[in-house]
Formats: structure tokens, C-alpha cells, sequence
């Protein structure tokens, strides 16, 4: 199927400009999925759906390699007025992950019959619990490798993500006490505090050698405790976010928190409960592969410089994919990771544009390169 139109850069930009006034925090993508299906159903995208968690999907091309570009529709809560100054381009997902989701779009659009099959995926709750990829993996899609759109920068790829396990941490003293009199009970706010330092301290301890992106890092998110202003409290919730890296695993990690706690615990002499809210493996691309390659062949097409292969601090979709199946996939999309959640998110629009032909130019590279190795 042909496109319907000549896409144009003023096309690239209105689209992604498009993208950004619809307002999509995790779980309410809808807005957009029907945009893009729209979008897709133009530039002559085939099989265009939505799975049963709200991914659109949607086909372009036919042969080997079979491609997936997959970036994410949900953005953190907080609106934006989208705004063009200058080379910007203002609004919330711009940099995260809109841009790259767009980008991807228009370079799946590329792909030609015989020579590659592109599935584009837009996926939801990517900022949430990772529903949309976690869906998409239990389906088991026929794809060879697979390219996570999340802002790099059009000079770098990212072949790391660290894990993370989320912990929720209740915190029991047994007895409350008048304010005025706070030596007759514990306080379970003040003890849900020195409980989180102590397995913060035992988790991160002899990391000394170590960067910072090879460390393993623990920190509290998230505090509810007390029912009355003049009431010491009983319980407390909190919340510890802990990023893993490369070359450790939720279970070591999880052993670790588990003694702790029981240690900590009869220790101060408190009941103490944890419960595990989420649990995501690290993840590392092997650096020379066919995929980090093409990748690197587009990169020098358009940039003129050999990108940087990167480790992020963060956990991605990347992480799910990678370790579930068995295919090659790296992250990589236009943008600046520093503008992220701010309250004045923003993308080059220049440099939006490279990456779209970067990706394109991937794709070439790629069919190349897949046909080497049969």
C-alpha cells in the first residue's frame, strides 16, 4: 500500500505538535491512540489496532528483518502549554517520550515492501507499572529486534537500564500516646525513618570503587503516617525505590532486604512488614550486535560522529523485552533525558528531525546487515 500523501518536514513537526496537546498521563491514552491510528492509516500502515491494554499497533513493509520501533504514549501528570520558540518545541512528552514515539512513527512509515517489516508500537503506562510492554511481550511478537524510543540525544544509544524493586515498608510500634507525653510509645513515623536508613546503608554499603552507574541505590519516595495532629502515631507506610545494575538480580537483592528488615526488627523491637509493589530485572544490550551496528552506521550518516553507548541510571521497557525474549534491542530517540518531568519539557525540533532520519537510515542498514548473517 502506498502512502496517501508526500510527508513533508512541516508534516513531521504538525504531527508531533499534535501529539503534544493531548494530554496523556499514564492509563489515559486513548486520546492518542486514536490520533495515531488516524496518522498511520495515512501514511499506509497496515493491520492498525489496539490490543486489549490500549497499544496501537500497526505494520509497514514486508521480508526480513522484522523490525519493532516501540515507543510509549503516557506522560507524568502535569500539563504544558504547547509552544513553538525558536528551534523548541514546548509540552509535556515532548523529550518524554513523544518526540521519540513520533520519530519512530515517521521512520516505520519509511519502510519498503521486500526490503524489512516495521511494526510500530505506541504502548501505555510505560511512566506506571509497564502494562502496555508487559502485554505486548506475554503475546509473543514476531519481531527479530526490537528499538525503544526514550531521549538519548541523536548521538547516543543506550544499551543499559538498572532494575528496580519497589517496596512498601509498614511499620507497627503496637501503641500510641498523647503528644505532650511522646516518651510513653514509639513513634512509628520516627522509626519507619531509621528503618529505611539502616537497610538503605546495608544495601548500599562497599560500592566505593563503583560509578554511579553501576551502583546499586536505595531511597524512600513516599511517607504516610499519623491519624492525629496531637497523636503520636502507630503505623507508618512508606515507600523505597531501589535501582539495581547490571551484573545483579531482584533475588540477591531481595535477600538482602528481607534479612535486614528481620535484623532491623528485632532490633528496635517494632513489627515491621514489606511487600513488593514492582519488580523489573537489569538489562544490557551486547554492544556489538547487529542491531547497535546499523544503529551506529545511521548515527554516522546523519551526525558525522560515532555515537556514545550509554548505561541510564533508570528503568525501562528495554528491561521487560530484553529479558523475556530472545532478540537484540537497544533504546535510542531525540531529546534531552535532563528535560524530562520538568515543568518546562522540551525538544529540539532540528534535532527531532535527525533523529527520524537517523531511524530511517537504521532500518536501511539493518536489512543489510540481517541479510549478512543468513
Amino acid at each position: 500500500m502506498e502512502q496517501h500523501f508526500t510527508v513533508t518536514t512541516r508534516h513531521y513537526v504538525k504531527t508531533l505538535e499534535r501529539a503534544l496537546k493531548l494530554y496523556t498521563p499514564s492509563l489515559h491514552e486513548k486520546s492518542l491512540a486514536d490520533f495515531l491510528a488516524t496518522v498511520c492509516e495515512d501514511l499506509g500502515f497496515r493491520d492498525i489496532h489496539t490490543d486489549d491494554v490500549g497499544n496501537i499497533i500497526a505494520t509497514k513493509g514486508s521480508g526480513s528483518p522484522k523490525i519493532m520501533l516501540c515507543g510509549h504514549m503516557d506522560t507524568v501528570p502535569g500539563r504544558i502549554r504547547v509552544r513553538k520558540e525558536g528551534d523548541y518545541l514546548f509540552g509535556r512528552g515532548s523529550s518524554d517520550a513523544k518526540g521519540p514515539l513520533i520519530a519512530m512513527l515517521f521512520a516505520a512509515a519509511s519502510a519498503e515492501e521486500n526490503n524489512g517489516t516495521v511494526t510500530f508500537v505506541g504502548a501505555v503506562d510505560e511512566e506506571g507499572n509497564a502494562t502496555g510492554i508487559k502485554n505486548l511481550t506475554s503475546n509473543k511478537p514476531d519481531v527479530d529486534y526490537a528499538i525503544f524510543g526514550e531521549p538519548s540525544g541523536t548521538k547516543q544509544i543506550t544499551i543499559g537500564y538498572k532494575g528496580r524493586i519497589a517496596i512498601n515498608m509498614k511499620i507497627n510500634v503496637g501503641d500510641s500516646a498523647h503528644a505532650s507525653a511522646p516518651w510513653l510509645a514509639k513513634n512509628a513515623i520516627e522509626e519507619s525513618a531509621l528503618f529505611v536508613n539502616e537497610i538503605k546503608d546495608k544495601l548500599e554499603s562497599g560500592q566505593e570503587d563503583k560509578t554511579k552507574g553501576m551502583m546499586l541505590t536505595a531511597t524512600i519516595t513516599e511517607i504516610k503516617g499519623g491519624l492525629s495532629h496531637n497523636v503520636t502515631p502507630k503505623e507508618c507506610d512508606s515507600t523505597l525505590d531501589i535501582r539495581i545494575p547490571v551484573g545483579t538480580n531482584c533475588k540477591s537483592v531481595e535477600e538482602k532486604i528481607s534479612k535486614a528488615v528481620k535484623e532491623i526488627s528485632e532490633k528496635r523491637q517494632v513489627e515491621a512488614f514489606y511487600s513488593i509493589i514492582d519488580e523489573t530485572e537489569p538489562f544490557e544490550a551486547e554492544h556489538s550486535s547487529s542491531l547497535v551496528r546499523a544503529l551506529t552506521l545511521g548515527i554516522l550518516d546523519v551526525e558525522k560522529n560515532r555515537p556514545t553507548l550509554i548505561r541510564k541510571t533508570g528503568t525501562g521497557d528495554m528491561n521487560v523485552i530484553g529479558n523475556k525474549l530472545n532478540i537484540q534491542v537497544v533504546t535510542y530517540g531525540p531529546g534531552d533525558p535532563h528535560a524530562a518531568h520538568t515543568i518546562d519539557e522540551k525538544i529540539s525540533i532540528d534535532e527531532y528531525l535527525r533523529g527520524i532520519e537517523v531511524l530511517k537510515r537504521t532500518i536501511q542498514h539493518l536489512k543489510r546487515l540481517d541479510d549478512k548473517t543468513k
